[in-house]
């Protein structure tokens, strides 16, 4: 599973920070970080749930 970020249209809301911090960050500039692009197993709950969660969809899933 893989997960990317659309720069363009992610606000830097966090809500995916705050469900998946170990996937996810926000730079000092609040610009989003995937810290784990290539996400381990034990985090893909987490992440299909941060990804659903996201308010402006700048999230994708490949799973």
């Amino acid at each position: 599973m893989r997960v990317r970020v659309d720069p363009l249209v992610c606000e830097a809301n966090a809500v995916c920070v705050g469900l998946a911090p170990e996937v996810f960050d926000l730079t000092d500039d609040d610009e989003l970080r995937i810290l784990l692009p290539d996400v381990p197993a034990e985090h893909a709950d987490r992440v299909r749930h941060a990804v659903r969660s996201c308010p402006k969809a700048a999230l994708t899933l490949d799973e």
